[in-house]
């Protein structure tokens, strides 16, 4: 059980999109798995040499803005990233009962706001195959403001374009950099997420406490424990 949430003192839900309301297991078979397959071919070597390849340059770019753009390893790698997603699109799915949850938000008259690293185009092949925008008061991307959620530029573009209380704000994401950089923001109420990846194992969120199930969050905006 996640602990009791102040829902009386909290205006702005926050939330993050891949791992947190959606399955990563997605992200992670096309980094990890569908993308180096292709790499191989492209270039004719095997897959562990693709990854032997791809590993610092993955390393090299990971937690800025460049990592989640699609542009970029359009160019970098000179594969069609974008199509190259749609070929695993099957796989884009909803966390059980996060819908659950979304539903209690709007009923509870929250405001919310979808904030996500995901490149515009990355966000417009899951919203095709999952219906979270009638959810959102705002769907934004890191994009739009240049700076990806681990920079402390971009919480302050957010609260120029999406004016909140941090202090009356809670935010969800499965990324412990996002997370503490959310933190150093002021942002009073956060939480990560115990298994983004639906293949994977329960995950380390150090400080923070963590989302198991979706439905114990919904529930709690029911009768909030204030």
């Amino acid at each position: 059980m996640i602990p009791a949430l102040p829902w009386s003192n909290i205006d702005t839900v926050l939330l993050d999109m891949d791992g947190t309301l959606l399955d990563l297991h997605f992200d992670n078979h096309f980094w990890l798995e569908h993308l180096p397959r292709r790499y191989a071919e492209r270039h004719g070597i095997s897959p562990a040499m693709a990854e032997l390849e791809l590993a610092p340059l993955f390393n090299e770019h990971q937690g800025k803005l460049t990592w989640y753009c699609l542009d970029f390893w359009t160019r970098e790698l000179d594969l069609p990233i974008r199509e190259m997603k749609r070929e695993i699109a099957h796989l884009i799915g909803l966390r059980p009962s996060a819908d659950l949850f979304l539903g209690a938000l709007r009923q509870a008259g929250k405001r919310v706001a979808l904030i996500t690293n995901a490149h515009r185009d990355s966000l417009s092949l899951k919203l095709e195959r999952v219906e979270l925008a009638p959810w959102f008061d705002r769907l934004i991307s890191s994009h739009d403001y240049g700076f990806p959620k681990e920079d402390a530029q971009f919480w302050h573009a957010l609260e120029q374009d999406f004016p909140f209380d941090p202090g009356r704000c809670l935010f969800i994401d499965d990324s412990l950099p996002v997370l503490r950089s959310a933190a150093r923001h002021g942002i009073a109420h956060l939480l990560a997420v115990l298994q983004p990846d639906s293949r994977k194992g329960r995950k380390d969120t150090g400080e923070f406490a963590a989302v198991d199930d979706w439905l114990d969050v919904a529930r709690s905006l029911e009768g909030p424990p204030d």
